[in-house]
């Protein structure tokens, strides 16, 4: 569940390295939506904000009955700690605020920890910290700054870490989001990128059916693999636009067009250089810039759609990256993606169909 960290992505590329499948979904989704979601485990993200203050992003306590297990990372935990009891303040400078590369020690009994050193370095990022654990929990990781860096309650399966083992500077991440899955959650391991290539092509021709997609193309890796999962999948239904609009390199057009003449596939290019650079004519605000852009590139792959004739689909190689840059409803906003953010209010066609979002 998404509480607005930045890392987040980074979390699910983690656990799918691990060979278990996850999605990202926002804090706000219901205890019954997660009922039909049937996840083995849920992971609580980071996040910018503190779990005490106004406004900021919280869950819905009926979580904590569904008999999932829960790991909860840095507000992750603290939200934890304070639904069931805990007590989250604002740490003082010289006391359990940290930052950066930290020595840490831990209780190895516990599950998260199994098999790992009982010393080692994490990363931590927080300004808060839990000044009182829940009763029904155990510390079982501390550093010199901070008491109460790892928490758990085995008997629930509810977890909490104040670091990030996400990330490499934490040295045994990796190996602790796996005693989650594997221990913890009970994951079989038995998801693969071919398991996802398999379910995206199904999902594609069944959503499509016989009806027409247009790709947006740039010519990069995220539009290029789309382009490959979605010919795949709906072979002579599918036409790629690729819209030259001036803000390339030198004879970067070009090499796309020969990069794809070999493709079996519909592919169109668009010069559509000075309608791009006059609508950007004196305008320096880069955000602004990028919605511009946004906003012309739907009007020009509208044009085309046009061209071929009842296309219901728009397409783009949007990936998870691009999402969270462009913000969600709890993260700020880094830079708005032209394929999420700098979308415009409408767009004329039936759906987009983004394959590689997850």
């Amino acid at each position: 569940l998404d509480f607005g960290g930045q890392y987040n992505q980074l979390i699910a590329r983690r656990v799918r390295e691990c060979n278990v499948y996850c999605e990202v979904k926002p804090n706000t989704m219901t205890v019954d939506e997660i009922r039909a979601f049937d996840p083995i485990g849920i992971i609580f993200t980071g996040g910018p904000q503190s779990v005490y203050a106004e406004g900021s992003p919280q869950v819905d306590p009926e979580i904590f009955r569904l008999g999932i297990p829960i790991l909860g990372i840095c507000y992750g935990c603290q939200l934890m700690a304070q639904y069931l009891g805990g007590e989250v303040t604002a740490a003082g400078k010289d006391t359990a605020r940290e930052y950066g590369k930290t020595q840490t020690w831990f209780d190895t009994d516990c599950r998260l920890f199994r098999g790992l050193p009982e010393q080692s370095i994490t990363w931590m990022s927080h300004g808060d910290y839990m000044a009182k654990v829940p009763d029904s929990f155990r510390l079982v990781a501390h550093s010199d700054a901070c008491p109460t860096v790892g928490i758990c309650d085995e008997a629930r399966g509810f977890y909490g870490v104040q670091f990030h083992p996400e990330v490499n500077h934490t040295e045994y991440g990796q190996a602790m989001l796996r005693n989650f899955l594997y221990e913890v959650c009970g994951a079989t391991g038995d998801w693969t990128m071919g398991d996802f290539m398999r379910k995206s092509i199904e999902d594609i021709r069944a959503k499509v059916g016989d009806g027409k997609v247009l790709l947006a193309l740039s010519g990069g890796v995220d539009s290029s693999v789309a382009a490959a999962l979605l010919a795949e999948a709906v072979g002579n239904q599918l036409t790629c636009i690729f819209v030259d609009h001036g803000l390339l390199r030198k004879n970067e057009g070009d090499e796309v067009e020969a990069a794809f003449q070999n493709w079996d596939i519909n592919f169109v290019r668009v010069n559509a250089e000075e309608r791009f650079l006059t609508r950007l004519k004196d305008v320096s605000d880069p955000e602004t810039k990028r919605k511009i852009i946004g906003e012309e590139f739907i009007r020009v792959f509208e044009e085309e759609g046009k061209k071929i004739g009842s296309v219901d689909y728009l397409a783009q190689g949007t990936i998870y990256p691009d999402v969270i840059e462009s913000g969600t409803n709890v993260a700020a906003v880094i830079k708005s993606h032209h394929n999420v953010g700098g979308l415009p209010d409408f767009v004329d066609f039936k759906e987009i169909i983004e394959p590689l979002r997850l």
